[in-house]
């Protein structure tokens, strides 16, 4: 194929080198119907990744449908510049009764990533507005991934993503997490809070906030650490005066277990961010939501002290309509219930998988990983995933499966049977 011929700029890929041969027709249920352009055959594939973990409710849910048909009809998009709307409203006021007692105040986006931009923009004003100007740095952690957009890819820790502009990078502190997974010891998680006071110490002046994936940190790996770790963060954070963010584009809606990952600590972050699931995969959204400490620090008489940011499409209706939907969904039919069950198969099905190409697995929530201790392993996965009737796309050295919530026991099973299957078939598929 000539390089004029690649109309299509893919994400994630040399486009030189890319066969892309698997085309969407529809989806249904768990489900994707795939074109295989290479042999000219239709195939249904159970999806084992939700478009990138966010469609929870699977492909084609007929009250989603809906929920967007009834809002297209009356409005599909207005401006919130001075402006605003019923969707968006309600929607608001449904975060703030399902998040943690204390976040208050919605700032909409239009992607994850926008909304990691308008905290980070927050938490820096939020204290340049106190005339605390040098306080400006932020604290991430390492194998961090929080979006690709500018700031977003500074405060990450992804060189595999983000390699190409690490030389831009400068206002971004990176320590590790604690080792040892959800149930470090007091030993490990005292080690990694040392990292955090000593540079708290030493650059309090400097830092506006410290953001993290709580609890599992997924495109750096699946890395799972401990909901005492954050708690203790809490504490460091309010003495030595820094912003705490939850950057739950991933976790939240039901990804790690519960509702949100925030919900395994008994603490509240000064911002949360939500998108991904927050559409149920339909639309691209984002929430980033403060307390009201926060949103005080932008009250004022003065334009100088007001929030100077307005992505076109926030709170677009037709996202607010299906969001507002979606969580309908998910609390009328018990999916905390549906999840305890998947996350129960995962554990029985990977948790004691042994092999000597695997160097660990792991499952938490909605989320099951293989990790191999070469990437190479995993090169002919995709296809093999397919001849077997499921749509999984391996990264790095993770083999692992984020689905929707809607699959039935024999569907995770698949799914988890494929991925073990590959590696115990590997020396005869490679």
């Amino acid at each position: 194929m000539n390089i004029e011929d690649k109309k299509v700029w893919y994400p994630y890929q040399q486009m030189k080198l890319d066969k892309r041969i698997y085309k969407v027709l529809e989806g249904k249920g768990p489900y994707l119907k795939i074109e295989n352009l290479e042999k000219n055959e239709i195939k249904d594939l159970l999806d084992g990744v939700s478009s990138w973990w966010c469609a929870v409710h699977g492909y084609g849910n007929e009250e989603l449908n809906n929920a967007i048909k009834e809002q297209v009809d009356k409005i599909a998009h207005v401006m919130l510049g001075g402006l605003s709307h019923s969707p968006v409203e309600k929607l608001a006021e449904k975060l703030v009764e399902i998040t943690p007692d204390g976040l208050n105040h919605v700032f909409f986006s239009d992607s994850g990533s926008v909304g990691v931009e308008v905290a980070i923009k927050m938490a820096i004003q939020y204290f340049s507005n106190q005339n605390l100007k040098n306080k400006k740095k932020i604290i991430g952690l390492t194998n961090a991934y929080h979006g690709d957009t500018f700031k977003a890819m500074e405060i990450g820790d992804e060189p595999d993503f983000h390699g190409a502009f690490k030389h831009t990078f400068k206002d971004t502190f990176h320590i590790d997490p604690p080792k040892g997974g959800f149930n470090s010891s007091d030993e490990e998680i005292n080690v990694a809070l040392s990292i955090l006071e000593d540079l708290l110490i030493s650059e309090a002046d400097n830092i506006a906030a410290f953001i993290v994936e709580p609890l599992i940190q997924a495109s750096g790996g699946f890395i799972v650490y401990s909901p005492k770790y954050l708690e203790k963060a809490r504490e460091l954070c309010d003495r030595y005066n820094i912003l705490f963010i939850f950057d739950e584009v991933a976790t939240g809606f039901g990804r790690t277990g519960k509702f949100f990952a925030t919900n395994y600590t008994n603490i509240i972050p000064d911002i949360l961010i939500l998108g991904k699931a927050l559409t149920g995969g339909y639309l691209g959204h984002s929430a980033t939501i403060t307390t009201t400490k926060v949103f005080k620090g932008f009250w004022s008489d003065s334009y100088e002290h007001a929030f100077m940011h307005g992505p076109t499409f926030m709170g677009n209706p037709l996202a607010c309509a299906v969001s507002l939907k979606s969580i309908e969904i998910f609390q009328r039919d018990n999916y905390l219930d549906k999840i305890e069950k998947i996350n129960s198969i995962l554990k029985n099905e990977l948790l004691e998988f042994k092999h000597e190409l695997v160097k660990e697995t792991r499952v938490f929530g909605v989320t099951g990983v293989i990790e191999v201790k070469d990437s190479k392993i995993l090169k002919e996965f995709q296809k093999y995933a397919y001849e077997h009737g499921a749509y999984i796309r391996p990264f790095g050295s993770y083999l692992y499966i984020m689905p929707s919530y809607i699959l039935d026991e024999v569907e995770v099973k698949k799914l988890c049977t494929i991925m073990k299957n590959y590696i115990l078939e590997y020396l005869n598929v490679k």
